[in-house]
Parts: structure tokens; sequence; C-alpha cells
């Protein structure tokens, strides 16, 4: 990946982190939702957004359709806000790393308690 693409990626994440935060009132969107990193195509036609969303199945479902509706919009203000030919069309993909992440680590302290029991 080039660095100008991984530049890009980063900006592009900062900003609609900002817009998710201070301009989207959906209430569909979960409280606790943040960009994890975005995967921007190399003609800078599409960018993969990943998400992760803290929360149960239903609230995952339903904040990952308001900002599928909501990619439109946000794209719209990302025109707005960078200086860049193209703006990529979003899609928005669910990341659930950090969750998995958080499961292992209460598996591991589990393990250590036993351990010390």
């Amino acid at each position: 990946m080039s660095r100008r693409l991984e530049r890009l990626n980063v900006l592009l994440r900062r900003e609609i982190s900002d817009l998710l935060r201070r301009q989207v009132k959906d209430p569909r969107l979960a409280e606790f939702t943040s960009i994890t990193h975005v995967d921007t195509s190399p003609d800078l036609q599409h960018a993969r957004v990943y998400v992760s969303i803290m929360g149960t199945p239903e609230e995952k479902a339903l904040s990952m359709t308001a900002l599928t509706a909501a990619a439109a919009y946000l794209r719209h203000e990302l025109r707005d806000r960078l200086i860049i030919k193209r703006v990529p069309i979003l899609q928005f993909r669910l990341d659930e790393s950090i969750e998995e992440a958080a499961h292992i680590l209460e598996m591991m302290n589990e393990l250590g308690r036993k351990r010390r029991e």
C-alpha cells in the first residue's frame, strides 16, 4: 500500500469518526460505535470502513443499518471537508476484533483466577 493511500485511510477514519460523533443523529446508531480502520481501493473508488459496535446483536444490526443509510450523507460531507479529486463510496463492515480480544482477555483472567485457587 502506498504512503499516500495510507494517509488517506487515516484521514478518512478521523473525519468519518468526527462526523458520526457530531452530526449523525440517528437513534438506531449505538452509543459505543467507533471506526477501527478504513481500507481504500487503489483507484479511490471504494472505501471499506470497519466499525466496532459494542452492544447486543440487535443493536449491532440496527447500527449497521443506520450507517448504511448514512453513507451517502457522509460521502457528501466528506466532499466538503476534504480536498481530494474523488471521495470514495463508503461500504461499512462490522469489525468484531475488539470484542473478540476482550473475550480472550476475560478467559485468560478466569484461568489465572482458577490457577491461584
